[in-house]
Formats: C-alpha cells, sequence, structure tokens
C-alpha cells in the first residue's frame, strides 16, 4: 500500500465547474483516489472505486455529505447525512411515497403534462429550453406531489438551487446561497400538515410522525429534502435532454424509430453529463482504495461524472448513444444512499424525451450558457432556434 497520488487541481475552480470532463480524465489517469489539497478531500475518480465507496457506509459516512461544516450542522437528523440504523427509518418515510406503486398513478398525469409541454412549445417554433421546459416540468411535479401552495411554491426553485449550492466549499456561491438556503431550513422548521394539500406526499409524511414511524419533529427534515434534493438535479437532466438531442440529431431520430430506447436515452444522458458534480463522504477509519489508504477522518469528495466516463468499465465513454442502455449508471447514485427520488425522476425524463421523439424531428439551438455551480452542473440557458416538427 502507498500514500495517495496529489494533484493541485482544484474540483470547485469556475472553469473546472463549466467543463469538468478534462479535469476528469486527468484525475482518473492517475488514480482512482487522488489526494486534493486546494480542497483538503479525497477524490474517488474511477468507476470501480466510486461504486465500491457508495455501497459501503460503514467505511465511508454520509454524515458529511457537504464540503463545508455548517452545511453539515444543519443536515444534521436528516436521512441523507446519517447512517443506518438512524438512516433507515428516515429513508423509509422519504421513499415511501416514491417506490414504483406508488409513482404508477402519477406516471399518465406526468407524461400527458410532459406531452402538452412538448407540443406547445412546438407551435412556438423557438423558444428558451430552460425556463420553458426544464424548470417548469419537475416545478409542477414536485409542488403538486408534497402539496405545496402559496409562498412555498413560488420560491421552489430558488431554495432547491440554494440547497444544493451550500453542500459546496466556504466559497463566494456557497455565502450568497445560505440566506436562502435558510429560507427554505426555516420554513421546513415551521411547515405544518395544515399548509400542505390535503391528500399529498407531504401530508402523508406528517402522518407518519403522528403514528410514530418516524422520530418527533422529523417530517419537515424529510420534506427539505424533497425540495432541496429533487428539483435542481432533475432540471438540470432535462436540461441535458434537448441540449444533448440537439447536437445528436441521430440519436433522436433512434428513440422515433423505436419508442422501446427511452428508458436506455434516458439512462445515457444521465450517464454522459452526470447532474452532479461531486457529493461528500467521511473515512470513519483508515480505508484501503486502489491500493492506498485514506485516513480516517479525511473527507471524500465522489465524482460522479469521472466515474460516468470510465474507460475502464465503458466502452467509448465520451461518445452519446442512446443504445449504449448504461443502466449501472453512477448519477443515482448506489447503496443504501441510492437517490431515493430516482424513480420520479426516471418518469420525468422518459415522458420528456418520449414526446421529444414524437413531436420533434430536429431540434436546432444556440449557444448554451453554464453558470459555474457547486454541486449540480447544469446549462443555464438554452435558446432553442428552431425545432422541425416530426
Amino acid at each position: 500500500m502507498t500514500v495517495p497520488v496529489s494533484s493541485d487541481v482544484d474540483i470547485f475552480d469556475d472553469q473546472v465547474l463549466l467543463d469538468p470532463y478534462p479535469t476528469y480524465a486527468e484525475l482518473r489517469e492517475l488514480a482512482g483516489v487522488v489526494h486534493l489539497p486546494a480542497n483538503d478531500v479525497y477524490a474517488l475518480t474511477r468507476y470501480d472505486v466510486i461504486r465500491d465507496a457508495l455501497g459501503d457506509w460503514e467505511a465511508f459516512s454520509s454524515k458529511t455529505i457537504g464540503f463545508n461544516p455548517m452545511v453539515n450542522e444543519a443536515l444534521i437528523g436528516t436521512s441523507l447525512a446519517s447512517d443506518p440504523p438512524a438512516h433507515t427509518g428516515l429513508r423509509a418515510a422519504l421513499s415511501e411515497n416514491l417506490t414504483p406503486r406508488a409513482l404508477r398513478g402519477l406516471r399518465k398525469t406526468i407524461e400527458a403534462k410532459a406531452d402538452a409541454l412538448v407540443a406547445d412549445l412546438v407551435t412556438q417554433r423557438s423558444f428558451e429550453a430552460i425556463d420553458a421546459l426544464a424548470r417548469v416540468l419537475p416545478l409542477e411535479v414536485v409542488a403538486d406531489l408534497i402539496g405545496f401552495t402559496g409562498p412555498a411554491r413560488d420560491n421552489m426553485l430558488r431554495w432547491g438551487e440554494a440547497a444544493m449550492q451550500v453542500i459546496g466549499p466556504l466559497n463566494q456561491r456557497t455565502a450568497e446561497s445560505f440566506p436562502i438556503a435558510g429560507e427554505l431550513y426555516g420554513w421546513c422548521s415551521t411547515v405544518t400538515a395544515a399548509d400542505l394539500t390535503p391528500g399529498s406526499v407531504g401530508r402523508g409524511i406528517f402522518d407518519a410522525e403522528a403514528r410514530g414511524a418516524i422520530p418527533p419533529n422529523t417530517a419537515g427534515h424529510i420534506i427539505h429534502q424533497y425540495l432541496g434534493a429533487g428539483i435542481d438535479t432533475t432540471v438540470a437532466a432535462l436540461g441535458n435532454v434537448v441540449a444533448l438531442f440537439a447536437a445528436n440529431p441521430d440519436q433522436l431520430d433512434l428513440v422515433r424509430d423505436d419508442p422501446a430506447l427511452v428508458p436506455a436515452a434516458s439512462n445515457e444522458v444521465l450517464r454522459f453529463w452526470a447532474p452532479v458534480h461531486a457529493w461528500g463522504r467521511r473515512a470513519t477509519r483508515d480505508v484501503e482504495v486502489d491500493g492506498v489508504v485514506i485516513p480516517a477522518g479525511s473527507q471524500v469528495a465522489i465524482l460522479f461524472g469521472a466515474g460516468n466516463r470510465d474507460p475502464r468499465h465503458y466502452a467509448d465513454p465520451d461518445t452519446f448513444r442512446v443504445e449504449r442502455n448504461p443502466v449501472d449508471h453512477l448519477s443515482f447514485g448506489y447503496g443504501p444512499h441510492g437517490c431515493a427520488g430516482q424513480g420520479l425522476a426516471r418518469i420525468e425524463t422518459h415522458a420528456v424525451i418520449a414526446a421529444l421523439a414524437k413531436r420533434i424531428s430536429r431540434i436546432e439551438v444556440g449557444p448554451e450558457e453554464r453558470v459555474p455551480s457547486n454541486i449540480t452542473r447544469s446549462i443555464s440557458v438554452l435558446p432553442v432556434r428552431e425545432v422541425v416538427p416530426a
């Protein structure tokens, strides 16, 4: 066993955040574990190393998923930042309404929403894809699911963005986002069942608290996670769908010719451009990984996008190919902390891909705009200059 190789890369540098893939390749070729003194983390860069770490909650604790102490303290008591056995009950309450069975009734509603939205945009011929599509659908879906009304519904997007931003290090982006994330935290600390729509999932979480299925005063924390983790990442994925099919019209043709490829296309979008840049873990003991030791107490950075492009696992990984169907991509995580909302995210992504393939033969876009973001990597502006109806 040897000491991990080091690199002077700063994974939260603006230019890295805008296009991390050259940096991912550089780090991945150095080693499966790379020490980054600029960030005081040990970065996991290769597919097998990342997947193994995600599955080993005893060696890699989720109690510090963030890259600053303030956010880690704020997340105490949530399923995101807990380990079994405490995590088990919290996770069960979070995912109870997100199982395939529970989501079955929502599928047709979401598919109809997506199809109507795309049909309307096709008649416009030109539009801004992020505001008009990528943000609209998940905001409506999550708002209706949880039962958000009034000011909470109006603030969902900015709250969701801030909740992800503050998971990063104590840089300017984090500092500017803490007050906004604090609004969400404050609202979730005071929300009651009566503030949410009758029959909603949010009401159901309060019911679970009332019958003792989850600890007292945790319903608000769980609702926080629906909003904090369920909006920004889905917006990123849907924006990526439009951009990737615009850049690869032959792949859109394949899906149109064979609608059974919709799930495979969704998996490839998520593999090719991971919505989450980096996520934290802490080594609970000296951990041997890929022949080197990560010292006990070290902060670990999991680079999902680096693992998703690892040529050791995926052939020709820098090519977007819907027939690949990478069902084992890392973008939803893996193990006990795999994304609880991935079923809902899949339904939304599948619905948009199916609607685009059904109604559009070509998408012509202008230059995309990105803004550096600590955790979620997404397109901020994507002008669609013209769509050619199918």
